[in-house]
């Protein structure tokens, strides 16, 4: 394992000052990643299949779980804005052993290979020759090589991130409304508040961890939300203008990069810039992150709900070939086929998304871990990444060949335990906000009520989920 050593001092911590602002137009990037995280996920699994089985009420949790996810997001990049470096080296500050948590609660649930198993299904159903378990595998090595190339790591996954939102997301609104009545948009609005058809905010026989595994994937989940504290600081945005990004595994020039940052001087002028950059960010997440990711979660559940509901859509993906059968019988058989490649497409780039983001993570920890100073870091990022994200690859081909391979199951079983670890999440981020950014520029009351009532949310949805 590549160690941490200490960088050069810097005689004076405080020593750049703000940058201006762009234009939100420039801003927008960092928010597409974590909505690309969240498509293949809670978006065309959970909570249509949800949706498929109990209707529309339930839909009040995907807007508490997003909105819940909205404040983390925003404090984590609060951090990065200030600070240019990953939250995670703040949570170092905090606590020399907090690394070791994040490595564990990071690589066990995104290494269970759920997204790649259920592509290989969906393209199994097209190539029916095709091996699942061998076209599972050989995607998560397309996924490795993939992030392999390319000049640097962050341009690449946006690049790939904007693509599939921008070809799917408009196809699945053109069937929604193509297939939707007014009766199941009136239900989802019952539903914002918690009323079913019959029942209020839980239905009888409803699966809690299937509840709790919607819940956490409405959006990014896990610790995948904090890698939103990269992508703010790649993108060069507020201090992060100053740091360094990882490089692919075959781009020139030095690997070594700082992972400290440097807060600015707080005065009138820093002030002033800060509010601007806050708003701008905020309103960029806000649009993107919140707002498309909300309407993607209805949206999608309107479809499931207006397609299969009542039907036996049977376990695991059925309900996605169910859906894609009562498309073909409305419409016509190529329209059916296109959403099932569509939804193959989304499920890849999830996962690829997951792959970066949690090596991103993992290997950065690691070093945190291992470094024996509070102060200053700097580390072969590009290599401790691409280890990280080729033992995740290999764990996943693993799984696959001793047969461990229903992807529902997979999704359901990784999203309880990134709701385990976003119970950690919320708290950790209000504390280092606390400790390491100046009274004003610390997050408002209401915002460290959410910070508060979301991880006693996760807590206790937790227990009672284990328990039951």
């Amino acid at each position: 394992m590549v160690m941490l050593k200490k960088s050069t001092k810097v005689k004076n911590n405080i020593s750049k000052s703000l940058p201006k602002p762009p234009s939100i137009l420039q801003t927008i990037g960092p928010s597409f990643i974590l909505l690309g995280l969240a498509l293949g996920s809670g978006e065309l699994i959970m909570w249509p299949y949800l949706s498929a089985q109990y209707g529309l009420g339930l839909l009040w949790g995907g807007l508490l779980g997003i909105t819940f996810q909205f404040i983390l997001n925003t404090e984590t990049m609060r951090y990065a804005l200030a600070w240019g470096e990953s939250i995670f080296v703040g949570f170092r500050k905090l606590s020399r052993w907090i690394p070791a948590w994040f490595i564990l609660s990071t690589f066990i649930p995104w290494s269970l290979p759920g997204f790649s198993s259920a592509t290989a299904q969906i393209l199994k159903s097209f190539f029916p020759l095709l091996s699942e378990k061998w076209t599972a595998i050989f995607l998560l090595i397309f996924v490795g090589i993939i992030l392999s190339a390319g000049k640097t790591l962050y341009a690449t996954i946006e690049r790939v991130q904007k693509m599939v939102i921008f070809i799917s997301l408009p196809f699945v609104f053109t069937l929604t409304f193509m297939f939707s009545s007014a009766n199941e948009w009136q239900e989802l609005v019952l539903g914002l508040v918690g009323r079913g058809d019959g029942w209020w905010f839980f239905p009888s026989g409803l699966s809690l961890i299937a509840f709790l595994g919607a819940f956490a994937y409405s959006g990014a989940g896990g610790n995948l939300n904090l890698a939103q504290s990269y992508y703010v600081k790649e993108k060069g945005l507020g201090m992060g203008k100053f740091s360094t990004g990882i490089k692919s595994l075959f781009s020139k020039g030095s690997v070594k990069s700082s992972l400290s940052g440097q807060i600015f001087e707080d005065n009138p002028r820093n002030k002033k810039l800060w509010k601007q950059w806050w708003n701008l960010v905020n309103t960029e997440h806000f649009l993107v992150f919140w707002l498309l990711g909300f309407i993607t979660i209805a949206v999608m559940a309107v479809l499931s709900k207006s397609l299969v509901f009542g039907a036996d859509v049977g376990e695991g993906l059925s309900f996605l070939y169910a859906q894609a059968a009562a498309i073909s019988q409305r419409s016509f058989v190529a329209l059916g086929t296109s959403f099932l490649a569509i939804a193959a497409l989304m499920l890849f780039s999830t996962h690829l998304g997951i792959l970066e983001s949690s090596s991103r993570i993992i290997s950065e920890n690691v070093f945190l871990l291992f470094s024996s100073t509070k102060r200053k870091y700097s580390a072969n990022l590009s290599l401790g990444f691409y280890v990280a994200l080729w033992l995740q690859i290999i764990l996943g081909v693993v799984i696959y060949l001793v047969g461990w391979q229903e992807p529902r199951f997979l999704l359901t079983l990784s999203a309880a335990l990134n709701a385990g670890a976003m119970m950690v999440a919320f708290p950790l981020v209000y504390l280092v906000n606390k400790k390491h950014l100046p009274k004003s520029y610390q997050p408002a009351l209401w915002r460290k009520v959410f910070l508060l009532l979301a991880t006693a949310f996760f807590a206790g949805f937790l227990v009672i989920t284990l328990v039951s």
